[in-house]
């Protein structure tokens, strides 16, 4: 099974998978946390250059450095372990490229579909979980440096958590809505009853 969460930063992303993952292997799953972009070599080098450098860049060819990323995360990574039963759990995936790429600049969402199926040779989440929060709230619970995509402001991104909503229905066979405001546990517990409906009985 291969689970994703989305939303933008702010939202708690990083605390929830790590409950999720411990949930899962409390239930007897082997499981495998990764990260898009990231979680193998090329990917963490891509990585760096996409949120952590200050270098200029169109947004599609933002768009098809996080492709490349994602490709070779799904290959070297994601593929086997869902091969040997393994759940594996995502920070972003596909539609986190859609949604930020698009939004704000002249890229296509279609476009962006089209290119991921390309890159994932066809992949979907069988559960994508999108932990919904207002950009406002998100900013106040941001710290450190901004990265290339918090740095574009909160306008930018109250557009992105919208075009999240709307896009969501494409990334996958099975979506939920997670609002983000509520408490860590109420979170969890919603997340839980999601990733339920799809565990064997």
């Amino acid at each position: 099974m291969f689970i994703t969460l989305d939303g933008i930063d702010g939202a708690g992303k990083s605390t929830q998978i790590g409950m999720l993952c411990q949930w899962l292997s409390s239930r007897g799953c082997v499981v495998e946390s990764v990260r898009d972009p990231g979680s193998t070599a090329p990917g963490e080098a891509i990585r760096g250059l996409l949120l952590d450098s200050d270098l200029e860049m169109h947004r599609r060819t933002e768009a098809l450095l996080y492709m490349a990323a994602r490709s070779q995360l799904v290959e070297e990574r994601i593929r086997p372990a869902l091969q040997s039963d393994t759940v594996v759990v995502s920070d972003r995936f596909l539609l986190a490229n859609v949604v930020y790429q698009s939004v704000g600049g002249n890229e296509q969402p279609d476009l962006l579909w089209r290119l991921g199926q390309i890159a994932t040779a066809g992949l979907q989440p069988d559960l994508t979980i999108l932990l919904d929060l207002p950009a406002s709230q998100a900013f106040e619970r941001l710290t450190g440096p901004a990265d290339r995509m918090e740095s574009r402001g909160v306008d930018y991104l109250e557009q992105v958590r919208t075009a999240f909503r709307e896009h969501l229905p494409r990334s996958g066979p099975q979506t939920a809505i997670i609002d983000a405001t509520q408490s860590i546990d109420s979170m969890h517990a919603a997340i839980i009853a999601a990733v339920e409906c799809l565990l064997p009985t």
